[in-house]
């Protein structure tokens, strides 16, 4: 039987994050009523002219340079000519001949070790309109409110041979990409996008299959099932002695299939040609030097600082530094309590569990290093007992409120009064004798019976350490 390997290359769309569009002075935040973030120039309106934003070139070369790219010091945008709905102007301004970013490579680990995945260019160009297609009224509506917010399109060689790989090199983008600052890679939100080409040929072979290209790639999981689900296809075919063809194929998630949108047997010719109303672009040796000086401290080295620095087990380090936003908030909560080890197992602990049952990212964690290093204080200094503690994190989470504040407004001190707790836990002793007795025959789960009733006749205030210490005392 005939074994077959995948060859995969990306076309990865990031959205920058600059304030305002690429040509013009609209928002580029996201959301909004739809087309309220427009004005004559990301809409096409005849006679408006492209003022190109500083911004977004300082944004493509800084990622350039953390991927290893060339930077093309005199680069220009082009004219690619199509029309489509939610495209304004029947063309985009893209980068085709000069491109700002060339040659460059981004490193992965494998099951076999480090792999480098090429980059065959990075270009700047302006996002299209969203098309919104309304089922009850069979037709669709446009909203151009996305119209000319800058993307960087980075564009691989076809390098990658599974689905691991593809994700593993896709998250290497992100998380490089967001210590840098230049995008939030929210793929819910489409600020990062994947496009998947993917060909299949016999084990052995040095020549290439013939390849599709995949869209509607919104999450890593919808990328890894897309690209088993093109393999499996593209086999099928050449098993039974049908031809693949080159087309564009859009992946529905829902029905773990793909479908074809438009052939590419033929080329589409775009008749590229220089934009007439935008002159080419000089980019200077100090440009390029001031730039690599803002670099950050980027996943690896924090990875490898926490471990030696605050003592985290590698696996803590690596899942807390996969976000620069959770990596700051980390390092500002330790360095305020000083006790980086509680911090961390607060992150990992609550953090993530409530992360995922919201299906949030870590870049929309809202509470800030300062309640979070008052939080691990308060449990530290046995002010709030653990209960009361997972109670408060759970409202700072939501609300970022102050858990000293919080405590003192809601009478949560943890109660260490001696006398009160001896008080209590004699009580609770009398009014359970057939607990004590199981206890006294040797059954110690009883004690802990024993233990509830008294944190619930304290309302959760107790010290539980003396609550434990008293109980055997007085048993």
């Amino acid at each position: 039987m005939k074994q077959y390997e995948t060859v995969i290359g990306l076309e990865v769309h990031v959205e920058l994050a600059t304030k305002t569009k690429i040509f013009c002075g609209c928002t580029t935040e996201f959301g909004g009523t739809p087309n309220t973030h427009t004005c004559p120039v990301c809409t096409g309106m005849p006679g408006s002219l492209p003022v190109l934003n500083k911004q977004v070139v300082e944004y493509a070369m800084v990622v350039g340079l953390a991927t290893n790219c060339e930077i093309n010091r005199h680069c220009r945008f082009d004219r690619k000519n199509y029309f489509y709905p939610d495209n304004p102007q029947d063309y985009q301004i893209s980068q085709l001949y000069e491109p700002i970013c060339l040659n460059g490579y981004v490193e992965i680990d494998t099951d076999d070790g480090k792999k480098q995945i090429r980059i065959h260019e990075i270009h700047m160009e302006e996002d299209a309109g969203k098309l919104i297609h309304d089922a009850y009224k069979d037709g669709s509506l446009i909203d151009f409110n996305r119209s000319g917010v800058p993307l960087i399109e980075i564009v691989s060689e076809p390098d990658m041979s599974n689905a691991d790989e593809v994700i593993a090199y896709l998250e290497k983008l992100r998380t490089t990409i967001q210590y840098l600052g230049a995008s939030d890679c929210k793929l819910q939100e489409g600020s990062m996008r994947a496009d998947v080409n993917l060909s299949v040929r016999e084990v052995g072979s040095d020549k290439l299959g013939t390849r599709t290209e995949m869209k509607n790639l919104n999450s890593f999981k919808a990328i890894a099932r897309a690209i088993a689900g093109e393999r499996e296809r593209q086999i099928s075919l050449i098993e039974i002695g049908e031809r693949v063809i080159q087309e564009t194929r859009r992946w529905d998630d829902n029905a773990e299939q793909s479908y074809s949108m438009r052939s590419k047997e033929d080329a589409q010719d775009y008749r590229y040609f220089p934009d007439p109303d935008l002159p080419g672009i000089f980019i200077s040796q100090e440009w390029v030097d001031a730039v690599k000086a803002k670099e950050p401290e980027f996943k690896a080295e924090r990875k490898e600082r926490y471990v030696k620095e605050y003592g985290l087990p590698e696996d803590d380090a690596d899942i807390i530094t996969d976000s620069k936003h959770m990596a700051d908030l980390f390092e500002e909560a330790a360095k305020i309590c000083g006790s980086p080890k509680k911090v961390a197992n607060r992150l990992m602990g609550d953090t993530l569990r409530l992360l995922k049952e919201q299906g949030m990212d870590a870049e929309d964690i809202r509470f800030s290093p300062e309640n979070l290093a008052k939080l691990v204080k308060l449990t530290d200094e046995g002010t709030i007992n653990s209960s009361v503690a997972a109670e408060i994190f759970e409202k700072m989470f939501a609300q970022n409120i102050d858990p000293e504040v919080y405590v003192k407004e809601n009478g949560l001190a943890q109660v260490s009064d001696e006398g009160a707790l001896r008080e209590t836990v004699q009580k609770v002793i009398d009014e359970n004798p057939q607990s004590v007795e199981d206890y006294r025959n040797g059954k110690e789960k009883a004690i802990g019976f024993l233990v509830g009733q008294t944190m619930k006749a304290m309302q959760g205030k107790a010290n539980p350490g003396m609550v434990n210490k008293i109980l055997k005392e007085l048993l």
